[in-house]
């Protein structure tokens, strides 16, 4: 493995110090100095439409940091990374996200395998399991079409499976629901249990190595909730657990322990990081809502972007260019944290999932050859749906002290063409979307808010900056593709972000301690003494505060 690259000793990073040390943000300006700005900083990749014009970018800004890609090498670890090489070196591994969407007859061997076929016969064996399923031959104990399906697993392994089931609810079939356990807290599994019919449910227990702790804990819980909920019944539970329980594993005597038949169990590979996992086997719920053939459209968005990221030129490699300019805000303008703001409901928990994505991979305070960073790393990605967001959190984006780049997200049709008379609803919706990337690339000046005729006491008030960078991105609809794309744009602008940082985006060491503390905890918990006076003063209170006060 190549000794990573430090970017601060590049003819690049100089050159956007000296950018940096004589930028001044001025988009009115800009604008009318160049009336083609908005064309010539606007790209499409695949069906997504993104506007860079309000961003802090201008040719001197987007060729150097093209030029830090090539400096950095951003295109050999990418090629290094589609083929197969052990890019996540803390773990020896691949990074092979890429071929879970790659098309059938394309070939890639790694280490000794096929893996593009072994990708498409898990793919296979899914399709026709939910098949089964959504057509009802696939039965429960008592003989009824299963319908309540429930994904249990953590990270990962639900953040991406919830994410895209809420995304692509207009593509469920019906009759069909899905439901998620994640949470160790017993409230997760108690709440989301509430009302399911035990005779039509069917678990998916979603564990790589089947014994992630959170996800067997909740698995063990849900397996003793439906066991307990026959017997109430009077129907006999002789194997009951194989026909309401499939596994997502490669461990399968773990999974024959549980009580799931191995050949119910679909398997993924140490190449696939669980951020990275929902178009794996990990997505089988969302096979099972929306089906194989749209589930096959979101594999397809994927790799029209992973086609877009591989072959497109620098200068209009959208992921490539949204990366590079994440690295100029947060190592130049000292932004720390990044706004993802979907105008769609649908798109309720998109923030959510890339809180992992992004912050998983790139929170690293260590280069890949394990010496220090030489600078500053990650950001902390949020956000909420427009147009919730507007009345909570934008007024500290407009006026707000801190630099926020933010990406809107919106689409040209919607689900629900609703009207109240000659309003569309959709349109005053999208309104806001417009509205809101252009008030935060003008403003509003002291002068416009005075010839409004506002007193001169509270103009100042009422001024609004402008100059705040932001990326608009947009597509026709919001299809399983358009889903497929969003989500790899994403996974892609990581990695180039983590190349020119030269961290190790794909592995999560620093999720470890903390469960690690949490088990050797348990006894102390559990009321040894010993082991509880072996814990700092803090701990041991916090502790003895708890043996008080549980009831």
């Amino acid at each position: 493995m190549s000794k990573p690259i430090d970017p601060t000793t590049t003819a690049a990073w100089n050159r956007l110090r000296e950018l940096h040390n004589g930028f001044s943000a001025n988009f009115r300006e800009d604008f009318a100095q160049d009336p083609q700005r908005a064309g010539r900083f606007s790209f499409t990749a695949g069906d997504l439409f993104v506007d860079l014009s309000k961003a802090y970018i201008n040719d001197d800004v987007k060729a150097t940091l093209v030029e830090l890609a090539k400096e950095t090498n951003i295109a050999g670890r990418r090629e290094a990374m589609y083929r197969g090489d052990h890019i996540n070196v803390t773990e020896n591994r691949a990074v092979l996200h890429t071929a879970l969407r790659r098309p059938k007859d394309d070939s890639l061997t790694v280490d000794g395998q096929d893996v593009i076929a072994d990708v498409h016969d898990v793919l296979e064996r899914m399709y026709a399991f939910a098949n089964k399923v959504r057509s009802g031959q696939w039965k429960g104990v008592t003989g009824k079409p299963l319908t309540t399906v429930v994904n249990i697993g953590i990270g990962g392994s639900d953040l991406g499976p919830v994410m895209a089931y809420e995304a692509l609810k207009p593509y469920v079939k019906d009759g069909i629901e899905c439901r998620f356990i994640s949470n160790i807290d017993p409230t997760d599994v108690g709440e989301t249990l509430r009302g399911v019919d035990p005779e039509t449910v069917l678990f998916i227990v979603a564990s790589k190595t089947f014994t992630t702790l959170e996800t067997i804990t909740n698995a063990k819980m849900a397996r003793a909730w439906f066991l307990n909920q026959l017997k109430d019944r009077g129907i006999a539970d002789a194997g009951a657990v194989a026909k309401h329980f499939v596994a997502v594993s490669t461990n399968l005597e773990k999974v024959a322990e549980f009580g799931i038949e191995p050949s119910n169990a679909f398997g993924f590979w140490d190449w696939v990081g669980g951020r990275y996992s929902v178009d794996s086997a990990v997505g089988l719920s969302l096979a099972l809502a929306i089906g194989p053939d749209n589930f096959a459209d979101f594999l397809a968005g994927f790799h029209t972007i992973d086609e877009h990221f591989a072959t497109v030129a620098p200068e209009e490699n959208v992921p490539l260019l949204m990366g590079l300019l994440n690295v100029w805000y947060v190592n130049f303008f000292g932004a720390a944290t990044h706004a993802v703001l979907p105008y769609s409901q649908y798109l309720h928990r998109f923030a959510a999932y890339l809180q992992q994505l992004t912050m998983e991979s790139n929170g690293k305070r260590v280069l890949w050859d394990g010496t220090e960073v030489t600078t500053a790393t990650g950001e902390v990605f949020w956000g909420e749906p427009g147009t919730n967001g507007q009345h909570a959190f934008y007024q500290l984006i407009h006026q707000g002290t801190q630099l926020i780049p933010a990406d809107f997200i919106a689409f040209a049709n919607p689900t629900y063409a609703l009207k109240d008379g000659d309003q569309d609803q959709h349109e005053l919706f999208l309104g806001n979307f417009f509205a809101q990337t252009k008030a935060l690339a003008f403003g509003k000046t002291a002068d416009e808010v005075r010839a409004e005729g506002t007193p001169e006491e509270i103009v100042s008030a009422r001024v609004f900056p402008g100059n705040k960078p932001t990326t608009s991105i947009m597509a026709p609809s919001l299809t399983p593709s358009v889903l497929g794309q969003l989500i790899a744009l994403y996974e892609h602008i990581t990695f180039v972000q983590g190349i020119v940082w030269g961290i190790d985006s794909f592995d999560q060491w620093g999720v470890e301690l903390g469960k690690q503390m949490a088990k050797d905890l348990t006894p102390a918990i559990a009321g040894d003494a010993d082991a509880l006076a072996a814990q700092d003063p803090s701990t041991r209170m916090l502790v003895e505060y708890y043996h008080k006060n549980r009831s």
